[in-house]
């Protein structure tokens, strides 16, 4: 979302209807519907001011109108930052976590392969989700994690997280990303890749904590 591009030479008398979409534009995004009763009022009150300078337009220098139309464009801009940050956050807190397997039966070595595959074909969603799977696979033949089915993303990284205690926040940062792809609304990219593969390495390398069972 970027506010209005207006030219200097803008006319400073817009009819009704155009200043009416200058804000509309800004506002128009699905996301912000959450929250209508604020964007109704933010939209009137728009309306409101590009009609008052309309009817004074007449009486002000050109060069300021034109400030004053951009200005009003840049608020509209800023609500609907406002607005939309929460609605969007809420949205993505209220996501539940993905099955991590599903009727996946595959080795933590097959997992990998799969991955460098895609890597190497430049899918690099499917290559993070594979290699996050491995990482997973990988702990479960470790015996660090039980074999569960079912098991999420997040409970994934949570308990693994406790046992591997400095990959912790690695491992929850790549269950969000897992979890982001599975929805299809993130694309990863070469760089998550080379996080994940850098995760896989730091977990099979790191020695897991002892459970408090193991403790006593």
């Amino acid at each position: 979302m970027t506010a209005p591009v207006l030219p200097l030479d803008v006319p400073v008398e817009p009819d009704a209807a155009t200043a009416r979409r200058w804000a509309e534009v800004e506002l128009s995004d699905p996301a912000y519907q959450d929250r209508p009763n604020l964007l109704e009022t933010v939209l009137r009150w728009l309306g409101d001011r590009f009609a008052d300078l309309q009817v004074t337009a007449a009486d002000v220098d050109p060069r300021a109108a034109a400030t004053l139309i951009t200005v009003l464009g840049l608020v509209a801009a800023v609500v609907a930052l406002v607005v939309a940050g929460p609605v969007r956050r809420a949205r993505r807190d209220r996501r539940p976590s993905v099955d991590v397997f599903g009727d996946d039966t595959r080795t933590a070595a097959e997992l990998r392969a799969s991955a460098d595959a895609l890597a190497a074909a430049g899918d690099w969603s499917g290559a993070v989700l594979d290699r996050f799977r491995a990482v997973l696979r990988s702990l479960e033949e470790r015996v660090v994690l039980d074999e569960r089915p079912g098991r999420t993303a997040h409970e994934a990284a949570e308990e693994a997280g406790a046992r591997l205690p400095g990959c912790a926040v690695d491992l929850t940062a790549a269950a969000v990303l897992f979890d982001d792809v599975c929805y299809g609304d993130a694309q990863a990219d070469a760089a998550d890749d080379v996080r994940l593969r850098d995760l896989d390495r730091r977990v099979a390398a790191e020695r897991p904590a002892l459970v408090p069972e193991q403790v006593a």
